[in-house]
């Protein structure tokens, strides 16, 4: 489903110089199959998920979902392979604020297909606890609802691949795990494949598969070897 290949990305310091971020051989998740990805803070994993989903691009590499090489695609392109066929739970939410909680589901399935279902947009509000909240505006739902707004789009349309970053993080104790298994859920049912990014032992201990990026990313891994040294002054 996701094959990664020689992925390279860095990005331009103040001086002029480049700062690599990303430097990964080879990394591949099949579909369906579901991924914690945990490291240190700054390591690269929402860069990572940013060139993933085509919002960022590689300086060189192959980012290919089911076949389909999003590096090769013109901007055009690749912002409606991501529409269809990935879905991306924002840390920062991304929600439009002149649109109620129902629409900016809507909205996802519109810039997708153009036949929203309200039916499934519904249903997904209802999932995560907001049923009593569908015609409430952004700016009238408090973080965690904006939250799990932004998870129930992320849904929308039946994606090939979900990304979440830190999909738990502005959600309270209460709804965490009813956030958690709805995406796990959602993904067994069909057939999507996940990559979850957490700091939270209690939500990665929950997954069979952990991948810490410094094993497969060659720049956090020298980072984490730099810092594991001993002080020798």
């Amino acid at each position: 489903m996701l094959l990664l290949k020689d992925l390279k990305k860095s990005f331009s310091q103040p001086d002029g110089t480049a700062l690599p971020i990303l430097d990964i051989p080879e990394y591949r998740v099949a579909a369906g199959e579901e991924v914690v990805l945990v490291g240190h803070s700054g390591c690269g994993k929402t860069t990572l998920l940013h060139v993933i989903a085509g919002i960022g691009r590689p300086d060189s590499g192959k980012v290919r979902i089911d076949d389909w090489d999003i590096t090769l695609m013109p901007e055009a392109e690749c912002d409606r392979f991501r529409a269809e066929r990935i879905g991306y739970v924002f840390q920062t939410f991304n929600l439009l604020a002149g649109f109620t909680a129902l629409e900016n589901v809507l909205l996802a399935m519109r810039f997708a297909r153009g036949r929203p279902d309200k039916a499934r947009a519904k249903h997904l509000l209802d999932r995560v606890g907001l049923s009593h909240r569908m015609t409430h505006r952004p700016a009238m739902l408090s973080v965690g609802e904006q939250q799990r707004v932004a998870v129930a789009r992320a849904l929308a349309n039946k994606p090939q691949v979900l990304l979440a970053d830190e999909p738990t993080a502005n959600v309270d104790a209460g709804h965490q795990q009813q956030i958690l298994d709805l995406v796990r859920e959602t993904c067994r049912e069909e057939n999507i494949a996940l990559i979850l990014v957490t700091h939270s032992q209690e939500v990665a201990g929950q997954f069979s598969r952990i991948d810490q990026l410094g094993e497969f990313n060659l720049v956090a891994g020298k980072l984490k070897s730099r810092a594991d040294e001993p002080d020798k002054t």
